[in-house]
């Protein structure tokens, strides 16, 4: 039994359809899904929770330098590979260094 080529076309088109059918009918179930949990996780009313009392603010740190925030453990790293790493992490988090605290660089 010979499959002429428009025959094994047909069934190639036939194939792909079915694959794009089912990812539609996947990307639906999908969305109606992610619609589901985003209804369940919504925020409760503030006023049905109860108020919980006001945590005393902490003690004042030591005074350090200005934008000093302790000291760094650097294990195989060059002091200005690290400041180039705390810079780069300080540009990425958009927060500025002297907000930050690093504790230890370790190269890898």
């Amino acid at each position: 039994m010979k499959i002429g080529i428009a025959e094994t076309l047909g069934y190639s088109v036939l194939g792909i359809a079915i694959v794009f059918l089912m990812l539609i009918i996947l990307m639906g179930i999908i969305v109606v899904m992610g619609r589901i949990m985003a209804k369940k996780q919504a925020p409760a009313p503030a006023a049905a929770a109860p108020a919980a009392p006001a945590a005393p603010a902490p003690a004042a740190p030591k005074a350090k330098a200005p934008g000093s925030a302790g000291h760094i453990d650097l294990h195989g790293v060059e002091p200005k590979t690290a400041a180039m790493l705390m810079a780069i992490v300080a540009d990425e988090m958009g927060k500025p260094l002297s907000e930050l605290r690093f504790i230890s660089i370790k190269a890898l």
